[in-house]
């Protein structure tokens, strides 16, 4: 343990409470703030989990940052992704991507109930909810007996009404301009 942490212990008592977050709407950034949020919680020497639904591969640069971190804050961070090597919409999904996301969320409703990290992101959640491979209700129940002082942040387009409803803090990102309707493509460093 680093001095950081040894000086910086998670106070039990840190606010009583850890509390739901929605990231969600048709704008960019949605994934890239909850990552922030991680790297706030793991310099303050928090257990950090992040379930990457609909995402698998390795090429997305915050993988590459995530892997370069030093050992003692690498120590307190996981990363799983649930997900196949591609984007899943409602026209491509198969068994495949269904399995996977399945999986993800089994070990996240495991992380929960063993009260196993302080954050735990769930990206692309409200995704694989929309596709309706996650049943939202099943969600719902999970995400409200949570241990008291964990904080867990769903992100992804169209939350649904019941998880925007049981949330704490839901941020809509809507987009304003995007370079993208001139036909510019995804740009490695900045959309992955």
């Amino acid at each position: 343990m680093t001095d950081l942490c040894k000086n910086n212990l998670i106070n039990p008592n840190w606010a009583q409470h850890g509390y739901i977050q929605v990231y969600t709407g048709d704008g960019k950034g949605k994934t890239t703030a909850s990552l922030g949020l991680a790297m706030r919680a793991l310099g303050r020497c928090w257990k950090v989990l992040i379930i990457m639904f609909t995402k698998g591969g390795n090429d997305y640069g915050e993988l590459n940052s995530f892997r370069e971190l030093s050992a003692d804050i690498s120590e307190n961070l996981t990363i799983v992704q649930a997900g196949l090597d591609r984007i899943v919409y409602k026209d491509n999904q198969n068994e495949k991507d269904e399995q996977e996301i399945k999986k993800g969320w089994e070990l996240a409703k495991r992380v929960i109930k063993n009260h196993e990290c302080q954050l735990l992101i769930l990206d692309e959640a409200n995704i694989a909810i929309d596709l309706g491979i996650l049943d939202v209700d099943e969600v719902v129940e999970v995400l409200k007996n949570k241990p008291d002082e964990m904080e867990i942040v769903l992100t992804g387009r169209n939350a649904h009404p019941k998880i925007i409803e049981i949330a704490h803090l839901v941020s809509k990102i809507e987009p304003v301009k995007h370079y993208w309707d001139t036909g510019i493509a995804a740009r490695k460093g900045i959309e992955y």
